[in-house]
């Protein structure tokens, strides 16, 4: 199996990770003060659908707890596995978290609506993560209905 196959394009590939992704990280998760951004309503949403949501902001140094739930700084202080990290950065600033998301493990790592890196990409494929880049999490958990 070469890295390529890590990247996934088709829908029955997404479909398999969102139906795998029981326990998200959410990096570069918003507060409730922003809960009008993409970046705090998906997230939201993956907790009311049942979805066990891990807040990795990348702001707020003073914010302990999102959705009601502790926040981490870094993928690598979240215990535990992790299914899915949802990537809500810039394009250019995902380069700076790949060693990190490398560390942790994910079985997937998905890029939000507007969001790609094939660089970045390239190496969690390579690193055999899972890689699915510009599209809503939300939606399509809302197409694949998750568990």
């Amino acid at each position: 199996m070469s890295w390529e196959d890590n990247l996934v394009e088709d829908e029955a590939g997404v479909e398999r990770v969102v139906k795998g992704a029981r326990r998200v990280a959410v990096l570069g998760i918003k507060t409730e003060q922003q809960s009008g951004q993409p970046a705090f309503y998906v997230p939201d949403y993956l907790a009311r659908a049942g979805v066990e949501v891990v807040p990795v902001p990348v702001y707020y140094p003073d914010v302990t707890h999102i959705l009601g739930k502790p926040v981490f700084r870094r993928l690598a202080d979240v215990p535990g596995e992790v299914d899915l990290v949802d990537v809500f950065r810039r394009p250019q600033d995902i380069d700076a978290h790949v060693d990190d998301i490398i560390a942790k493990k994910p079985k997937a790592v998905w890029f939000q609506s507007g969001i790609r890196n094939d660089a970045a990409a390239r190496r969690l494929a390579e690193a055999g993560i899972q890689v699915v880049q510009d599209r809503c999490l939300m939606v399509d958990h809302r197409r694949y209905g998750g568990r």
